[in-house]
């Protein structure tokens, strides 16, 4: 009986000895995996870095493209820099009621307002979103036309003018496009998107929506001089003088200005802070090489920067343990989410661990890890907000306005007002480049670009 009790007691301490040693491997394996983990996130953060002076370099180096791109269409830049069919702008001056269209994807907005003059703020504000069939979006342009005019005309009926402002004039209707087939993502997304090309190139006085909202701004502040869009797309569009415009052949506005849409999401420098992750959704992207911006600041991209970097440390540290099959998918995290997570206050952060469990069906996260994750989004949030706001002051740059002019810049789109973060780096990087630069929300909401173009044509009949 003793010596059974000796080999219990030895038996059981050698199974305390492996025990202890498991343990120890199992916790130097861990340590080891959450140093990696912040490998890359410092490697992260250092990479998407934007200091002041290369926001400057990024700053520089779209005036250079912006200049190469205006004196001739045989230069070569990432820059289109397409002169609009906006002949000048608002003044606030502008009275009576206007009609406005959106067009997007698959399907259209159309709106109407009452403008005061005298800078007042437009009231009787309404608004109609209008969904397109699919046999109609896939059939002939003349079928998506007479579509689109029944219901306009409906519209109008049920939005009249009243009778101060009924006369023989005819009444103004501007129109503004959203859709870019450059971002579609999907072969419907292209068919809608040409389509709505066609249709534009057929009323020949379609715009760029940023235009629109450029319009916006003027109409309520004479210092507005440029618009952005963030959404799940970005554009940006100013008004430049007709002699800056060297490639410019046609007549010159008699207001000596020009309305330029700069296509600068297909921005491109070496001055760009592009990773690893940024190279390898442009390489498996429909158009590798192009819309290179784009592809670093707007809502389409930004979530799936950082799925790609929270894959990347699964696999590599095992943050989530196993790989979670659902986050191998592209792009199945959304900017809305994102800016969820990011923007979680709760403690330990509740909203991150319900979004991973929604999303990629992640149950087993840490607060440590969820806190991982919200640096991620941090950091890809505010390079691309920090970029944007490098942007912006580039053009007003190029106006020659950043010493001693205020510039008012009217921004629009879902990213920018929804994403409050995002909003917030946006805001303080232009002031640490510039205290002239006032960067504002556009007026009226969405589509409401196309109000103030119809307003602009009864003061600018060359409109």
């Amino acid at each position: 009986m003793r010596k059974q009790a000796v080999v219990v007691v030895v038996s059981t301490a050698a199974t305390v000895v492996v025990i202890a040693a498991v343990l120890r491997q199992w916790k130097r394996r861990k340590e080891r995996q959450w140093k990696q983990t912040q490998r890359i996130l410092r490697k992260l953060a250092r990479e998407c870095a934007t200091p002041v002076p290369k926001l400057w370099q990024v700053s520089n180096a779209l005036v250079s493209e912006m200049e190469a791109s205006l004196a001739s269409n045989d230069i070569t830049t990432t820059l289109n820099m397409l002169v609009s069919y906006v002949a000048s702008l608002p003044n606030g001056d502008e009275k009576g009621l206007y009609y406005g269209m959106n067009l997007r994807g698959t399907d259209f907005l159309i709106l109407c307002a009452r403008f005061g003059g005298k800078n007042e703020p437009i009231s009787d504000l309404y608004r109609d979103e209008i969904s397109i069939p699919s046999n109609v979006m896939h059939g002939t342009s003349q079928e998506l036309c007479e579509f689109i005019a029944v219901g306009i005309a409906q519209f109008v009926s049920e939005h009249p003018e009243n009778d101060s402002e009924t006369s023989d004039k005819q009444k103004k209707l501007g129109f503004t496009l959203s859709c870019s087939a450059d971002q579609a993502a999907s072969a419907s997304a292209s068919t809608s998107a040409s389509k709505w090309k066609t249709f534009a190139t057929a009323t020949d006085d379609a715009v760029d929506d940023c235009i629109g909202n450029l319009a916006g701004g003027r109409y309520y502040n004479k210092d507005g001089v440029a618009a952005v869009t963030l959404g799940m797309g970005t554009n940006a569009a100013y008004v430049e003088s007709t002699q800056s415009v060297p490639k410019w052949q046609g007549p010159s506005p008699k207001s000596g200005e020009m309305v330029i849409s700069l296509e600068w999401g297909n921005f491109s420098s070496s001055h760009l802070p592009v990773t690893e992750f940024d190279a390898s959704i442009d390489a498996e992207s429909s158009n590798p090489g192009s819309r290179i911006f784009e592809k670093m600041v707007s809502g389409m991209y930004l979530g799936e920067i950082v799925r790609r970097v929270l894959l990347k440390m699964a696999q590599e540290t095992a943050l989530f343990g196993d790989v979670p099959p659902k986050l191998m998918v592209p792009y199945l995290l959304r900017s809305p989410d994102m800016a969820a997570m990011h923007q979680d206050t709760s403690e330990d952060h509740e909203v991150v661990n319900e979004k991973l469990q929604e999303i990629f069906g992640i149950n087993n996260s840490t607060p440590m890890v969820r806190e991982i994750v919200a640096e991620v989004c941090d950091i890809v949030a505010e390079r691309g907000a920090r970029l944007v706001g490098a942007g912006i002051v580039g053009i007003i740059k190029k106006l020659g306005r950043i010493e001693n002019k205020k510039s008012v810049v009217t921004v629009e789109g879902g990213l920018y007002e929804h994403y409050r973060v995002f909003r917030n780096y946006l805001h303080s990087s232009v002031w640490e480049m510039s205290d002239n630069v006032i960067v504002e929300h556009s007026h009226g909401g969405s589509g409401a670009g196309a109000l103030f173009l119809a307003a602009s044509q009864t003061q600018n009949p060359e409109s």
